[in-house]
């Protein structure tokens, strides 16, 4: 009894190990073939379309409402201790400190991740990918690659775009809906942000990027190992990616912030 269990969690920690060892060596590939001429200018130009224009309206309306909301209930907080005229400052850092970055990331995984993830995996299933490498084009550089220089370029101005919507939704809701002073607001909005809460939330961002979209792609480059072949593979596969994005997202945010407060 005791021997099958030992032997049940060496199995446990040994897979574990091959699958950090296999997304290392994957996510140091991609990265290395950056720096690799040619330069795969149209591959880039057409994933930061999908993955940065094409999530424009989702980020616009998400910061819209998430910044209406925070005004309404940061006003209503901030009422009871008569510091009303303190809710610019507070929508507009918990924007860009914290909100943004994540939100924008969490968002992009619903959308351009999961795809990203289906995609490469039914590239995988349908034997695309061994194409690939019998005609000696590499795989990695060919799928990846690409992906995560268009998310480098994305994600820090989505989560701009998301900061400035947000801070609007808040100016709607604190001054248009409940009647604060509009240049009270603004005039916090403008002297509470200082540039370290501004850099921090782009470091953010630019994590997240690499976070998400190596997730994503790995997750779609390796269907067959974890989820087998075939749609139900596919589905899989994507859902895992969405799902462990999201929790690396919130696991890298809370080291960053940690760093950085």
């Amino acid at each position: 009894m005791l021997v099958k269990l030992i032997e049940k969690v060496g199995s446990k920690i040994i897979k574990l190990l091959e699958s950090i060892g296999r997304i290392v060596i994957f996510f140091w590939t991609g990265v290395m073939n950056i720096f690799i001429a040619p330069v795969q200018f149209a591959k880039i130009i057409d994933h930061t379309w999908f993955i940065g224009s094409k999530s424009i309206f989702v980020i616009i309306l998400t910061g819209l409402f998430t910044g209406m909301v925070l005004g309404l209930q940061g006003y209503y907080s901030l009422l009871q201790f008569g510091s009303e005229a303190a809710l610019g400052s507070a929508v507009s850092l918990t924007l860009i400190r914290e909100l943004g970055p994540v939100f924008t990331a969490i968002m992009v995984t619903a959308r351009a991740g999961s795809a990203m993830a289906a995609e490469i995996g039914v590239m995988r299933i349908s034997e695309q990918i061994d194409a690939l490498k019998t005609m000696h084009i590499n795989p990695v550089r060919f799928l990846f690659t690409p992906r995560i220089i268009a998310s480098i370029i994305s994600f820090p101005l989505l989560t701009a775009l998301f900061n400035v919507v947000g801070i609007i939704g808040g100016f709607i809701s604190g001054s248009i809906m409940l009647g604060l002073n509009r240049y009270v607001y603004m005039d916090t909005v403008i002297k509470s942000i200082q540039m370290q809460d501004i850099s921090g939330g782009f470091y953010k961002s630019f994590v997240f990027a690499v976070v998400v979209t190596t997730t994503c792609c790995y997750r779609g480059f390796y269907t067959h190992l974890y989820s087998g072949f075939g749609a139900r593979g596919v589905s899989l596969s994507t859902t895992n990616a969405v799902v462990q994005s999201c929790i690396f997202i919130f696991i890298f945010d809370y080291i960053i912030t940690f760093f950085l407060v």
